[in-house]
């Protein structure tokens, strides 16, 4: 079983060796680490090219910023792993703890896993009050219109099969990848579970990015992939393989406005 870890990142020269380098001792032996770096400016294509290239199976670089999404659109085609799980190039999240994301899809039992920072004994830091408020909202607002229960829809640590994942068109640039696949995956019927996991947050003197207006954007993704786009992936659901005798079900957005 392999493991496909893609890292975007933009102007993380402070913080790109480390996570290379956690990402390379984390417990899973087999895995093939593919970064993409979305036109930075800050010397971390330079660092990359000079110190990163020969540690990973693939740098790959944007020659135009696009934004997170455009850069996981970009890494998660490359993939070539069993399991595809994404980590942020920044040190907010802690690659020791692959093996337990991953474990539901390992034992045959989940599609897609969320790493969530609101459940669980694993250290949070502590941060910002109206972030957490936000995510919260943001959250429940989705789960209105997906049917799931999720705790932390706008999580960086997501594992999918493969064949999940690179079904899935995945069309926002930006913050938007997380409630935009959150819908998808829904509208798809996979099997989903939610495992809790650490969290060492950044605040913005220390280079966190996602800010208010992403907060708006969010919301603008949960209203059109949930409401415009419920035929969005019926085809892909179609393409997905059988697996250990499990077949897809009816979307559970569907299933929810049949009032199922």
């Amino acid at each position: 079983m392999k493991l496909s870890v893609v890292i975007p990142c933009f102007n993380e020269i402070a913080t790109i060796n480390a996570v290379v380098e956690a990402v390379n001792a984390s417990p899973c032996v087999h895995k093939e680490i593919i970064v993409v770096d979305d036109c930075s400016t800050d010397g971390t294509r330079e660092k990359l090219k000079n110190e990163v290239e020969g540690r990973v199976a693939r740098v790959i670089y944007h020659d135009v910023n696009q934004g997170k999404g455009a850069a996981l659109r970009t890494g998660i085609a490359a993939a070539s792993g069993d399991i595809v799980i994404i980590q942020d190039a920044d040190l907010e999240y802690d690659p020791q703890e692959y093996p337990k994301i991953i474990e539901p899809i390992l034992q045959g039992k989940a599609d897609v896993v969320y790493g969530s920072r609101f459940i669980g004994e694993g250290a949070h830091r502590v941060v910002y009050f109206w972030h957490r408020i936000g995510n919260g909202l943001l959250t429940l607002l989705s789960n209105v219109f997906t049917n799931l229960n999720l705790t932390d829809m706008e999580t960086c640590y997501k594992a999918f099969r493969r064949e999940i994942i690179q079904a899935i068109d995945i069309q926002e640039n930006r913050f938007g990848f997380e409630p935009e696949i959150t819908a998808k995956i829904a509208m798809m019927g996979c099997r989903i579970y939610e495992v809790g996991i650490s969290y060492y947050g950044r605040t913005y003197e220390e280079g966190k990015k996602i800010g208010w207006k992403d907060g708006f954007s969010a919301l603008r993704c949960i209203l059109k992939y949930n409401l415009f786009h419920n035929s969005l992936t019926s085809s892909a659901r179609d393409t997905i393989p059988e697996i250990d005798g499990y077949k897809f079900e009816e979307p559970m957005a569907n299933a929810a406005l049949k009032g199922k």
